[in-house]
């Protein structure tokens, strides 16, 4: 049976749960108070890249399934589901920022005027559920209108969040309410998915333990890499070895510059802040992230060591984002890169498929170029920080011949060494092992 649902906030997870939503046949409102964002929503235009997300947004509009507005009134109107996707950004100690969750709870606790369930979506901190309901009950306008909180953590992919709601490995509801779950997990049955429920606390540490854990094997991989490098070992090869093993499993063990986005950075820093507050000591937690500090200056040092410094030197840089198949910038290996190389120094030529426009206004100093050969021409190095397909198919002859010399850092190791060496380059990878070759 078709449900009618509110989705507050339009970012990355909150426009991925409004078409989704949509797709399985609910009439979907998605909310947000940026009233000229409203308006291009509900053009078809989004805000964002994402692959596959803009083509089931236009066809759930068409279909009058999906519309998107500003008014908190239109949006609660005959609610039966509101789902929370907004924003909870990071403070300066690691601390969760909860101020739009207030600022969203609270206008829709004071609409309530009928039985409602209220889906959070967003991360937030562990015990933020009875918090909710707490405010629910200091604003609700009518205290005969029943209402329940279910935390359902969304495990979405930047890159691929449309394929990841559609197939989910599992759907985790954390409600000490029966019926809550029953009618939550019902949303979803056309998934074919684990439904795992729980009293709310637990639901939230699930996320925050699983993106925990996933920065934990890409830092772990990433020290791997640098000892393999000292030692003369591949670090391909040993994660292969590695991800044979079905305890292990390969993904997440690919070396490189490490991690970046608005989850892994946000949550680990924040599981770690937590567990501070409650008189723990996050040992791991604190060296995954130095760990991954610790490789963007890697890549840096890397390069310096063979030009001896970057003052007047060109520098290239393909890949702006954090991963590829998204525009989003937040935290991205890239930025960190680019900024460190322009305080020793360097002129800095970028190129990224999607995301320079996005870029430009917290980096006006850079060059932008049209294409990966104009970033690379005159260039004394080239870092591959993102590891977007188009750069998997370069002419990468052509490359070298347009360089001043002829230095690639592969940040995510996606060329072969030996190949490239035999081509001219001086190569330096994330654990690959390199033998002193010497600049033409």
């Amino acid at each position: 049976m078709q449900k009618r649902i509110c989705v507050v906030g339009t970012g990355y997870a909150g426009l991925a749960n409004s078409a989704c939503l949509a797709d399985l046949g609910n009439g979907v409102i998605g909310l947000d108070v940026d009233e000229i964002k409203i308006g291009q929503l509900n053009e078809g235009l989004l805000p964002i890249y994402e692959p596959g997300l803009s083509e089931i947004v236009q066809r759930n509009l068409s279909a009058g399934r999906l519309v998107f507005s500003n008014s908190y009134d239109e949006g609660m109107e005959d609610a039966e589901l509101v789902f929370l996707c907004v924003g909870t950004p990071s403070g300066m100690e690691g601390e969760t920022d909860l101020a739009y969750v207030e600022r969203a709870v609270t206008s829709i606790a004071e609409r309530i005027h009928q039985p409602v369930t209220i889906v959070n979506r967003s991360t937030v901190p562990i015990g933020t559920g009875d918090w909710i309901s707490d405010m629910v009950e200091e604003h609700l306008q009518r205290r005969d209108v029943p209402f329940q909180v279910v935390s359902n953590p969304e495990f979405l992919r930047e890159g691929s969040a449309v394929h990841d709601w559609m197939h989910p490995d599992r759907i985790v509801l954390g409600t000490m309410d029966r019926e809550a779950a029953r009618k939550v997990s019902h949303l979803y049955r056309a998934l074919d998915a684990e439904v795992i429920v729980t009293d709310p606390r637990t639901a939230e540490m699930i996320k925050y333990a699983t993106n925990a854990f996933l920065a934990s094997k890409i830092s772990f991989i990433n020290e791997i890499a640098n000892i393999c490098e000292a030692l003369g070992a591949d670090v391909h090869t040993v994660a292969h070895g590695m991800g044979t093993d079905r305890r292990i499993s390969p993904h997440f063990l690919e070396a490189g510059i490490g991690w970046g986005g608005s989850c892994f950075p946000k949550d680990v820093r924040a599981l770690a802040y937590i567990a501070a507050v409650h008189g723990q000591h996050p040992q791991m937690l604190r060296a995954v992230m130095e760990i991954n500090t610790d490789q963007r200056k890697r890549a840096v040092t890397k390069v310096r060591e063979i030009l001896g410094g970057f003052r007047g030197k060109v520098i290239a840089v393909w890949g702006l984002t954090f991963k590829p198949n998204t525009d989003d910038l937040r935290d991205a290996p890239a930025i960190s890169i680019i900024r460190m190389l322009e305080n020793e120094g360097a002129e800095v030529r970028v190129y990224d498929p999607v995301a320079m426009e996005r870029a430009k206004e917290s980096l006006p100093h850079i060059v932008y170029c049209d294409s990966p050969y104009a970033a690379a021409e005159e260039a004394d190095a080239v870092f591959l920080v993102t590891e977007w397909n188009e750069f998997k198919q370069l002419d990468m002859d052509r490359v070298r011949d347009l360089m001043q010399q002829p230095i690639l850092l592969d940040g995510r190791n996606v060329y072969d060494p030996q190949e490239m060496r035999e081509r001219g380059f001086i190569y330096r990878g994330m654990g690959r092992g390199y033998s002193g070759e010497m600049l033409r």
